[in-house]
């Protein structure tokens, strides 16, 4: 039996997939603890306001209620979230205390916690809570920052939190020569993450051991650990989270919000366990939203189409505070806005504004899906000015193979850069209009079928992912044979379990059915960090890769000292180790399990790429647009396991295709969340778009992990709402129809040079 390098790249079926069809998955609603008390948050009804008072001696009366805890039962400062990713000082001001503390600033925030013996009991009692807010002035809207009539954090004086710079070459001296200047708006509504389940947690505090458990952790478990063990004061060993089962995450669901902390005080308070599950309208109005971005962007190319710089403003709604990772949106809408083109100049700014609304985060393909959008709608319209066939515009603009690794915009005030690792960009758009039948379909453009006018359109991307800067695994072999390997990477629904096992059993040369893996959970090992940025194949399948060298290495010196021999004589394969002519099984070596500890570290991103296309067919008297035909190609590197694969492209995919068309959270001037409901706020569904093909491809590998794979669980999200408003616009041209905002205008301006001075003409 030789099974080495058999099942990294087989279509393997998820291993996860048949306990949860069974419906015996454990979900954190699954969860119960003995004696277990249940929490429910009394939040916010104004979008901003002063707290005068708060009596909750009513509440506290109602037979059944334990608690009722508000900022004052949290201690003389109240904790406040601190930013994972692109921790600045400026940014301090901004955090999220855990439950309002004097000032609210979003309707949706926490200002109690009540725990009762029932859910019921305690939802009765926030109408017993005598909650007085003074009304403050909201600011909703861009146009509310910029009158300064109010102000969220007075301190700061100013609703513009920071503004991040992309910046390559002199972007103002190539304007200043380019042959054609356009200058556009555009804008990307406020949608989110609608994950299958809302959050939720049970909380135990084990007063005798001095241990709290928290279970419902997802995306950050050892992030979130930190985080809560410095906030109640804990040792970082007292504290540990229990990875569940979760119905998606996409970026939203597992990151640090008040209630990861709420729930556990409210359970050392009390002492007894506490659970807390929210509902969905709770869900839409707390959990982090995305997008919601604003932009006045200059594009430049010379006469014959060459692509010079991009420069402008874009304008990023992050709600009434930053938490967690809020500034990874804005900052990718400045630094990735060239995406797979070359763009020697480049002189962006994105300015991140509170508002009295929800908070922002991140969600699939975060500032990438908004920045596609511009570019790709900016070069359409450089097409239609200059007269180029926009697929050849496109074509000749690509980065090339040979300009490999090719650098993007560097940004500040987080001082990062980065480059595309490698890629044949121009074979796979190719592919992608050949497999679409680019030609044979533009005979239909703009042509009035069955009352539908129909249109075409392609689009490039980049798809960024594995995060470092490490990732760490424990692999036991047990006596008899089996492996489990222990990882600090997560489980967010994108079967992990299935392609890390794939990975191990190649490593390892054991066969699939023998390997156990165990994920997610803070007690597994020392260090993780978790399932974000497409990283959990690359970091955590190369931290197995190298966990198995080391567990080898262990093996033959078991083996030696077995045989008699030095180390480097013992040979493995067929899982056993071999000296000359006698074998020992791997599982007979030891009595005890034969364990060890490795990290992967890396810290240079994986840049997936890819082209995709779209027939779409647009009713132009109730704007009724249907999708025709889809065609995504896409190189990975190495794909792991093509199945799952297949599968989360198909469902990025369709998210992008929600966010384009349907998915929009809507709030009026005072700060009042409209669409909390999905009575409002619509969703995809699988027979709204029927015809999504999907090809991935294995062109060129990764060179900075021994795997080669390049994390691709975002990709086809990313190219989606740029496509569908090109498409639309192709179809409607002969009308002068443009879109230029999502879901699906102001003032279009551009200037082609007739000689050596520009002179600008309106469109």
């Amino acid at each position: 039996m030789k099974v080495s390098n058999s099942y990294i790249g087989r279509p393997m079926e998820r291993v996860e997939d048949l306990r949860l069809v069974r419906g015996a998955g454990t979900y954190v609603a699954d969860v119960n603890r003995p004696n277990q008390l249940y929490a429910v948050i009394l939040r916010s009804s104004a979008a901003h306001g002063t707290i005068k008072s708060i009596d909750t001696q009513a509440a506290l009366a109602l037979k059944g209620v334990h608690a009722v805890l508000t900022a004052k039962d949290f201690g003389s400062t109240v904790p406040r979230i601190p930013l994972r990713l692109q921790p600045l000082p400026q940014l301090e001001t901004f955090h999220q205390p855990v439950v309002a503390d004097g000032k609210v600033r979003y309707v949706g925030e926490p200002i109690a916690v009540i725990v009762a013996d029932s859910p019921a009991i305690a939802e009765d009692a926030l109408e017993y809570v005598d909650l007085d807010i003074e009304p403050l002035a909201p600011v909703a809207n861009r146009a509310h920052v910029e009158a300064k009539k109010s102000l969220l954090f007075e301190e700061h004086g100013s609703n513009v939190a920071i503004t991040w710079k992309a910046f390559r070459g002199n972007a103002d001296e190539a304007f200043k020569t380019a042959d054609y200047v356009r200058r556009e708006r555009f804008r990307v509504q406020r949608h989110a993450a609608m994950f299958m389940e809302p959050r939720g947690f049970v909380a135990e505090w084990d007063s005798a051991a001095g241990k709290l458990t928290v279970w419902g952790a997802a995306k950050t478990a050892w992030h979130n650990r930190r985080t809560l063990a410095a906030q109640m004061g804990l040792e970082l060993e007292a504290v540990d989270l229990i990875e569940v089962d979760v119905g998606g995450g996409f970026g939203s669901r597992g990151e640090f919000y008040p209630e990861d902390f709420l729930i556990p005080a409210a359970a050392k308070i009390v002492g007894r366990p506490v659970k807390w599950v929210e509902d969905r309208r709770e869900h839409m109005m707390s959990a982090n939203h995305a997008r919601d971005v604003e932009c006045e962007v200059e594009f430049a190319a010379t006469r014959d189409g060459k692509f010079i710089g991009l420069r402008g403003q874009v304008w990023c709604d992050t709600g009434a505070y930053i938490r967690t990772n809020g500034s990874v949106g804005p900052r990718n809408v400045a630094q990735y806005m060239s995406g797979p083109y070359c763009f020697e100049h480049i002189d962006i700014k994105s300015s991140m504004l509170t508002t009295n609304k929800t908070p922002c985060g991140t969600y699939r393909g975060p500032g990438r899906y908004e920045t596609d959008f511009i570019r790709e709608r900016m070069i359409d319209l450089a097409a239609q000015d200059l007269k180029i066939d926009r697929v050849e515009l496109r074509r000749r603009n690509l980065v090339a193979d040979a300009q490999m690794p090719y650098p993007l915009a560097s940004i500040t005030p987080y001082d990062s850069s980065t480059e595309l690792d490698s890629g044949d960009y121009h074979a796979v758009f190719d592919r992608c209009l050949h497999e679409f039948k680019w030609k044979e379909k533009s005979k239909l453009r703009g042509q009035l079928i069955d009352g539908y006018y129909h249109g075409l359109a392609v689009g490039s991307f980049i798809e960024g992912g594995a995060a470092g800067p490490k990732e760490e695994v424990r692999l036991v072999l047990e006596p008899g044979g089996l492996l489990t390997v222990y990882m600090g990477s997560s489980s967010v629904g994108q079967g992990l379990e299935t392609i890390m096992a794939q990975i191990a059993a190649d490593a390892m040369e054991i066969t699939y059915d023998k390997i156990t893996i165990l994920h997610g959970s803070t007690s597994y090992v020392k260090d993780g960090y978790g399932a974000y940025h497409s990283r959990s194949t690359v970091m955590g399948g190369s931290a197995i890769l190298v966990g198995a060298e080391k567990l080898k290495n262990l093996i033959r010196e078991k083996a030696a000292a077995h045989f008699g021999c030095a180390p480097s004589d013992v040979s493995l394969g067929e899982e056993q180790a071999t000296f000359r002519q006698s074998s020992i099984p791997f599982g007979e070596l030891s009595e005890e399990p034969l364990e060890i500890e490795a990290e992967f570290f890396n810290k240079k991103y994986t840049w997936a790429y890819g082209t995709q296309a779209a027939h779409v067919a647009v009713d132009p008297g109730t704007g009724h647009v249907k999708v025709l035909d889809y065609m995504s190609v896409e190189d990975v590197g190495r794909m792991i396991n093509p199945l799952t694969l297949h599968g989360q492209a198909l469902g990025s995919i369709v998210q992008g295709l929600g966010g384009a068309f349907l998915e929009h959270l809507v709030y009026d001037d005072e700060g009042q969340l409209l669409t909390g409901s999905f009575a409002d706020y619509l969703m995809p569904t699988a027979s709204d778009f029927p015809k999504i093909e999907s090809i991935t491809l294995e062109l060129k590998p990764c060179p900075n992990n021994p795997l080669g794979a390049k994390g691709a669980g975002e990709g086809g999200l990313i190219p989606v709402g740029g496509l569908m408003a090109n498409a639309i616009a192709d179809a409607l041209s002969h009308l002068n129809v443009q879109p230029m905002e999502l879901p699906l205008s102001p003032p279009r301006i551009w200037q082609l040079a007739e000689d050596a001075s520009a002179e600008a003409s309106p469109v």
